[in-house]
């Protein structure tokens, strides 16, 4: 399993699933969840500690392992406009501090 055993573990409590003959789906919804939210943002989120990108990827989580998926965009749209707002804001603040621009 590739993924790390402290997320998926936490996934599972959301989820509140005890039983371990999931885990390889859970760890690849994981992996998708993580792969939906870098390619939003446009940068590689930390999803180790307790923030919004955390928390979207669990909610994101839930979504598909209850087949609906196609109602979490929808019902987060805030909350990722957020995370897109602030990691914008977050991005320029960094490639603004030292980095001259060409041309």
């Amino acid at each position: 399993m590739s993924e790390q055993p402290g997320l998926l573990q936490q996934l599972k409590a959301y989820l509140r699933i005890t039983w371990d003959d999931e885990d390889e789906a859970l760890a690849g919804m994981i992996e998708r969840a993580k792969a939906y939210l870098n390619d939003l943002t446009g940068v590689e989120l930390d999803f180790e500690k307790e923030a919004p990108p955390k928390s979207l990827l669990l909610d994101y989580c839930r979504y598909v392992y209850n087949n609906a998926r196609e109602y979490y965009e929808q019902n987060f749209e805030k909350e990722l406009l957020r995370l897109q707002l602030t990691t914008a804001v977050s991005k320029m603040k960094n490639e603004g501090d030292g980095h001259d621009s060409e041309g």
